[in-house]
């Protein structure tokens, strides 16, 4: 198993050329995140493959950056125990530095691990000041107590101005 990071300037078609290689090779795609921000094209994709055509794709794949794409390959972990509890956290304010770094603290001091963080920044509607939203999909330890969680957000979330919910999810 491979786990490919993937940067450089967004156009058309590299979905395709990362897949064309990645099958080439025998490697068959499992999860992927990807997305355009700032004009770059960024994403991880985790992959099967086997173990013998590792070294020939990696080598292919790295070779992408004289087209401008920078792809680095790391050997994925099989025995990773996911997460049995999942919660989602939706935060929404005016953006300012540090909200991430605020909320990220309280979430890994209770134990929580960041599965899936998505955010953005746009003009409020009424006011036009930048509008900032997280929407963070949360792994829980059996023993994380979501009460207690939620009522720490909470306190942050008035020290921030911003609004935060935090919900319990079912299986992945």
């Amino acid at each position: 198993m491979l786990l490919l990071t993937v940067i450089g300037q967004d156009r058309p078609g590299l979905v395709e050329l990362l897949s064309r290689i990645i099958a080439s090779h025998g490697g068959n795609w499992l999860e992927s995140r990807m997305s355009r921000l700032g004009g770059e094209f960024a994403g991880i994709i985790r992959i099967d493959v086997p173990a013998a055509s590792q070294p020939a794709l990696t080598a292919e794949l790295t070779a992408l950056s004289a087209q401008g794409l920078t792809v680095v390959a790391h050997a994925g972990r099989a025995d990773a125990v996911p997460a049995h509890r999942f919660a989602a956290l939706e935060l929404v304010g005016l953006d300012r530095p540090g909200i991430v770094r605020d909320i990220s603290q309280a979430l890994a001091r209770a134990g929580a691990n960041v599965e899936e963080l998505t955010t953005t920044c746009e003009s409020a509607p009424m006011s036009g000041e930048p509008l900032f939203k997280a929407v963070i999909k949360l792994g829980l330890p059996d023993a994380c107590d979501i009460p207690a969680i939620r009522k720490e957000l909470e306190q942050l979330a008035a020290n921030l101005l911003v609004d935060i919910t935090l919900e319990p999810l079912g299986d992945p």
